[in-house]
C-alpha cells in the first residue's frame, strides 16, 4: 500500500498564507511612495521649468517658491509692474503666475500687457472675493487657468503642472514634420518656443518676435516683403508697415553682434528684408 501523505491542517496552511501575504506588502511598502510621471510631463522631458510670479504678496511668493523648489521647479518673484519685463527678458522663464488684485479697479491690465508681450503660459491668481465675472474676463484676456486664493500650494503645482503639460502636447509636431532649426550656431526649437544662443544660453523673445523670426527661417536668403512679416507677425490689418521695422529692429538687438551692421537679417532695399545665413532645419 502506498503512503498517504498526512493532512496539513488547515491552520497551519492559513498561517502560511498570511505570512506569504504579509511579505509581499513589505516588499510593496517597500517601493511606495512612488513619484508618478507622465509619458508627456516637461518635468520629465526638458529641462526644470522655471516659475515667473508677478505681484507683491511676498508672504504667498515664498510660500509657493519653498514647495515648488521641493518639487523640482525653480520659482523667480517680481514685485513691481515695470520690473517684469526685465525679469522675463533675463531668465526666459517656462510659466508666469499673474496675481490679480480684486480692489484695483487697473487689475487686469498687466494681464492684457502681458500677454500682448508673450505666448508663455499664464495663471491668474484672483483675491479670495474674486468672482465668475473676473474667472471669465481672466481666461477671456489670455490667461490658461484661473485660481483664487486663499491659495493651496499643492493645488497650483499640480495646475501649473498641468498647463505645461498641455501647452507641451500641443506643441508636438506632427512625425512629418521637422521642428527645430539650425543657424549660424543659433538653434530654435519650435516644440517650446525656445532661442538658444550659440553658447546654450536661452534668449527670451516676445510673441511678435518669436513669430517674425520663424518667418525669415522658414524662408532663409530670400527676400522677404513688410506685407509679409505683418502678416507673419499677425499684426492687426490697420497697423503701419512701419511697425515690422521696429520689430526688426528688437529682433537684431538679440540675434546680431552689432545690430548697426546686421549680418543675420539685412534690408534689401525697396524689397523688404532677407535672412542671409544659411538655415538647418531638423
Amino acid at each position: 500500500m502506498h503512503a498517504i501523505a498526512p493532512a496539513v491542517p488547515r491552520q497551519v496552511s492559513s498561517l502560511a498564507g498570511e505570512a506569504r501575504m504579509s511579505a509581499l506588502a513589505v516588499e510593496a511598502s517597500a517601493c511606495w511612495p512612488l513619484k508618478t510621471t507622465h509619458p508627456e510631463d516637461p518635468e520629465t522631458t526638458s529641462p526644470p521649468a522655471r516659475i515667473l510670479m508677478i505681484g507683491d504678496d511676498q508672504p504667498m511668493q515664498l510660500q509657493m517658491a519653498d514647495f515648488f523648489e521641493e518639487n523640482k521647479l525653480r520659482v523667480l518673484t517680481t514685485s513691481t509692474r515695470d520690473a517684469w519685463a526685465t525679469r522675463f527678458s533675463a531668465e526666459a522663464p517656462s510659466l508666469l503666475i499673474l496675481d490679480l488684485h480684486r480692489g484695483n479697479a487697473n487689475r487686469f491690465d498687466l494681464l492684457r500687457e502681458v500677454r500682448s508681450q508673450t505666448d508663455l503660459p499664464m495663471i491668474a491668481a484672483g483675491g479670495e472675493h474674486s468672482d465668475e465675472a473676473d474667472r471669465v474676463i481672466g481666461l477671456e484676456l489670455g490667461a490658461d487657468d484661473f485660481v483664487t486664493k486663499p491659495l493651496s500650494a499643492r493645488e497650483v503645482l499640480a495646475r501649473v503642472r498641468a498647463v505645461l503639460r498641455r501647452r507641451s502636447h500641443d506643441a508636438q509636431p506632427r512625425p512629418s514634420e521637422r521642428s527645430r532649426f539650425r543657424f549660424d550656431g543659433w538653434q530654435v526649437d519650435s516644440r517650446y518656443r525656445r532661442l538658444t544662443a550659440p553658447g546654450g544660453t536661452p534668449v527670451p523673445l516676445t510673441k511678435s518676435e518669436y513669430s517674425l523670426l520663424i518667418a525669415f527661417l522658414k524662408a532663409p536668403q530670400r527676400p522677404l516683403t513688410r506685407l509679409n512679416l505683418l502678416q507673419a507677425t499677425r499684426v492687426h490689418e490697420d497697423a503701419l508697415d512701419r511697425s515690422v521695422d521696429v520689430q526688426i529692429l528688437r529682433l537684431r538687438r538679440k540675434l546680431e553682434a552689432d545690430p548697426n551692421t546686421p549680418r543675420l537679417i539685412q534690408t534689401r532695399r525697396g524689397l523688404g528684408y532677407v535672412f542671409a545665413v544659411p538655415v538647418e532645419q531638423f
